[in-house]
Parts: structure tokens; sequence; C-alpha cells
């Protein structure tokens, strides 16, 4: 079996009944890590298997700390033969390492996971991620940040992570465009 073909097996096992709306985010974003495979040329099935795994740290079955990048990658690191680089794009994507200082887990995270060094499948993973709803359709970074500022409020963790993040989610999503505006990829 693929990495990918099992990355959708696990996330759906996790995800499907119980957060099916977590499920259907996790499907979108794979499905705009499918469009963006030109851009990432030998590495698209990493980046779409982390985009189906990315939200497994939910699943009640995987919560420990209540921070789900780092619950989902401690999971998959105890898989026999998981790709490092899904483990480590799970853990670190869409600015975890921010959350991550917000809930005082930094020194775990940075610890257990260092940052993935390929800045454009970070990069994808930061788009396909902000531009897609929760329940697994296309939209702005612009919406997705209002919308998750408006399940959680401004001041709490996650309110107060996405608001320091928020100006980089966008200038990801604009290079990310830019460049596949470039390549004559259609997203």
């Amino acid at each position: 079996m693929t990495v990918v073909g099992w990355a959708y097996e696990l996330a759906e096992s996790l995800l499907r009944e119980s957060l099916p709306r977590r499920w259907q985010h996790s499907q979108g974003v794979a499905t705009c890590a499918r469009r963006l495979a030109p851009l990432v040329e030998g590495r698209s099935e990493v980046l779409e298997a982390a985009a189906v795994l990315h939200d497994i740290g939910y699943a009640p079955a995987l919560v420990e700390t209540g921070f789900h990048p780092l619950d989902g990658a401690r999971h998959l690191r105890t898989i026999p033969d998981a790709d490092d680089r899904v483990v480590r794009l799970v853990a670190n994507h869409s600015f975890a390492l921010l959350e991550a200082e917000e809930r005082g887990l930094s020194a775990e995270l940075a610890g257990e996971f260092p940052l993935f060094d390929d800045p454009l499948l970070v990069d994808a993973l930061v788009y396909c991620d902000m531009t897609t709803t929760p329940d697994g359709e296309r939209t702005t970074s612009e919406a997705r940040v209002a919308e998750i500022l408006g399940r959680y409020w401004v001041d709490s963790v996650v309110g107060r992570f996405i608001r320091r993040a928020e100006p980089e989610i966008h200038a990801i999503v604009e290079r990310v465009r830019a460049m596949a505006d470039a390549a004559g990829v259609m997203l």
C-alpha cells in the first residue's frame, strides 16, 4: 500500500465516526494537496499524506496533551515505517510552534519533532489547511482565520495563536498562489 493509501485509511479510521466534520476538513485539505502536486514535484505523496493526517490528533483515542499536532505526531511516530517527513509535517503544520508556545508545549514539540526543512512542503500544507473550511470546501485565508476566531474566543489560546500567525498565513497563501500561477497550476 502507498503512503497515501495508508494515510487515508488511518485518518478515516480515527476521524470519520468520532469527528465527521474534522474528517471532511481533512479530506478537503488532501484534495487541495493533490492540486498542488505539480509544484512539489517528487514529494506530492508526502504532502497529500500529511494533509489527510494533519488533524488526527483531535481523535478522542489519541488526545494526550490536548494539542492536536503533538498528539497526532506522537501517534504516527509509534507506527512502524511511518515516513518521518509526514510525521514532522503533521507535528508542525500551520504554525503549530506558535500555538505550542501559547500552551507551554514548545520545548516538547521542538524537541520531539524538529521543524521540517522543506519550506515548499511546509508552505503548501499551510496553504491547503488555511484555504479549506471545516466542511472541506475551498475558502480564502481571510475567511478561514475569521471562522477560526469565531469558533474560539479572541483571547483563547487558539485565538491568540491564530492572530499571531495571521500575517504569515496570508503571506504564505499569496506566495503559493503566485507560484501556482507562474507554473500554470489551477487552484
